[in-house]
Order: structure tokens, then sequence, then C-alpha cells
């Protein structure tokens, strides 16, 4: 089962001149986010940076993070693309490697027509591989609205959504009518899983999770205890961490916080460029006893 607190992992690179995927460190990344109890990750999303990855990268990375995990918790792997051969290409080779899941962005710049999303979701899902979609109108420019999620979930291998349009409303509706189907909604913004839990809910795929992993899974837990009090506080105690993620484009502030905290991380690739002074200074602050 899909659910909990599932980091969006970063992509460790080295220092040198050509960025190379640090493999290691993303293993010691994960068994450090496996021993603070998460309940899944996310490799080659885009906190992992996936718009720069090479398709040799990306099958690396997918591969990598199965075989470190080994059956522990999901691998949920990010294969979207604004190209649905290319998403294909990126679906069938890490179905290829054991993942769990796909994790699938729906295609970005296009823009396309209701009827073109659903060919494109219905093509990848026919990979015959869990999908877990994911709208994130900010990055796409377009908003996956509730009918079309409704019309998708029918879809035998179409298992969920992650919701990060920040619009409540919305998130509720595609909750109440895909009650019928065997389907699952988690949160795309970390601010958000308070109130997403609250009305149905089954978790986070986390950008903060990279930094306060084990306090995410308490989190989580008191979430879905309906402890709201408890939740609350951790959600007030947790909130500047989850604001200072996103003072730049994600995921230049996550992975500044990650290394600045020991864990391997590196540089972003361009045209992402490093956090600025101020940018470091203000997670310094949140991020540091």
């Amino acid at each position: 089962m899909i659910e909990g607190i599932i980091p969006a992992l970063i992509t460790p690179f080295s220092s040198n001149t050509s960025r190379d995927i640090d493999l290691d460190g993303l293993r010691a990344n994960i068994e450090s986010l496996i021993a603070a109890g998460v309940h899944g990750i996310v490799p080659c999303g885009s906190t992992g940076e996936s718009a720069t990855l090479s398709f040799k990268e990306h099958e690396q990375i997918i591969e990598a993070a199965v075989d470190c995990v080994n059956g522990r918790v999901p691998v949920i792997a990010g294969t979207g693309s604004n190209n649905t051969q290319e998403a294909l290409r990126f679906t069938k080779a890490a179905k290829d490697s054991g993942v769990d899941a796909v994790l699938v962005i729906s295609p970005y710049y296009n823009k396309p027509n209701r009827s073109g999303l659903i060919k494109h979701y219905t093509a990848i899902a026919d990979c015959d591989v869990p999908v877990v979609l994911y709208n994130v109108p900010s990055r796409t420019g377009q908003n996956v609205l509730p009918d079309v999620v409704a019309e998708l979930a029918k879809h035998p291998s179409i298992i969920g959504i992650k919701e990060a349009s920040g619009d409540i409303s919305q998130i509720s509706r595609i909750i109440e009518i895909t009650q019928d189907e065997d389907f699952i909604l988690l949160s795309g913004d970390d601010g958000m899983t308070l109130p997403i839990m609250a009305v149905g809910g089954s978790g986070v795929i986390s950008v903060a999770a990279n930094v306060v992993p084990r306090e995410m899974v308490e989190f989580y837990t008191a979430l879905k205890k309906e402890d709201y009090v408890l939740a609350r506080q951790i959600h007030f105690k947790l909130s500047p961490i989850f604001s200072a993620m996103f003072i730049e484009t994600n995921p230049v502030p996550v992975k500044y916080a990650v290394g600045r905290l020991g864990y391997a991380a590196g540089p972003v690739r361009l045209p992402l460029d490093d956090a600025s002074p101020a940018t470091r200074e203000q997670i310094d602050k949140v991020i540091l006893p």
C-alpha cells in the first residue's frame, strides 16, 4: 500500500564540472531515510532534478534505489515527460527495474486538451504498472481537473494522484468522486498535508522529509490517529521548514539543507544554480540547533 511519508529524493551530484551522479551518496541517503521510518521513496521526481537527467542516469538511479530498498518500502519512480513516447520509455524501463509504481507529471508546456491528457495517461497506464498521477499547475501551466482525474481513476493501473494544486476544494472533490475506485490522494505540498489528510488523503510525497524525516513520520502518525491537537502542534513546529524549502526553486533549498546536515547532496545542475547567501542564512536558522 502506498501511503504515509514518502520523500521525494534529491539526486546527489559530485562537485566536478560534469556534476556526475553520486550513487553511493544516494544509497546512503535512502538508508538514512528508511532508518527514520519513512513509508516509501520517490527517485527521479522534480526534486531529483529529473529534467536534467539523461535516460541512462534515470535508469541508474532507479535501479540503484530499487536495489538499495530491497522491498522494505515502495519505490515510486518519476517517469513523466511532456513527450508521451519518452514517458513510455521511462515507464517501461522503471517497470523492468522492479519499481512498485510510477509517478507521472501531467505534460508541461504542451497544455494538452482533455482527450489528449486522457490518452497520454492511458497509454502509460497500459504498460501494466501502477501509476500515480501528478498535478502541479505551478510547474506545468495546466490544472488537471477533478472530472479528468475521476475518469482516469477508472483505469485499473491508475491508483492515485499526487495533488499540488494548493486548492483544498478541488482536492476534497477528487477524494469525494473517486471513493468508489481503488484510488488514493497524496499531498504534493508539505504545508497542505494536515488539511488534505483531514479530508481523506493518504499521506504526502514530501520535500521536507529529506531534512526532518522522523518529525514528518511523527506528524503522519498523529494524523493517521486523528489526533489533530498533536498534528497541529507538529504542523506549526515544522511550518518554517516547509516554507524554507521553497524560498528558491525546488530543489535548490533542500539540496543545500541536506548537505548542511551532513548528507550526500552536492550542487544542483544548470539551469538551476546553488542557493544564494541570503537563502542559506534563512535555511540555517530553521534547520540548525
